[in-house]
């Protein structure tokens, strides 16, 4: 269930290589060190980061992305590597 609404992520308008360009470390985007990174500060990473597609990240629907959440969102719209 994750996959297909991670995979989902792309199409509810968080391009990849928009992601890719601005993907940075959880640490990072979790800018008040709170321990959860919210919609306002992954659209301060991600300026494309649709509602649709953080609310569809955030599997356990407490407003907030998690480091676990997090890395999920990233692999699921990382452009696959070249090869």
């Amino acid at each position: 269930m994750k996959k297909i609404i991670l995979s989902s992520l792309v199409v509810l308008g968080l391009s990849s290589a928009a992601f890719a360009q601005a993907a940075t470390d959880f640490a990072s985007v979790d800018t008040d060190v709170s321990g959860g990174v919210s919609l306002a500060e992954a659209q301060l990473a991600w300026p494309d980061l649709t509602e649709e597609a953080f609310v569809a990240a955030d599997i356990d629907a407490n407003g907030e992305l998690s480091a676990e959440e997090y890395d999920a969102l990233v692999a699921a719209v990382a452009p696959a590597p070249a090869g």
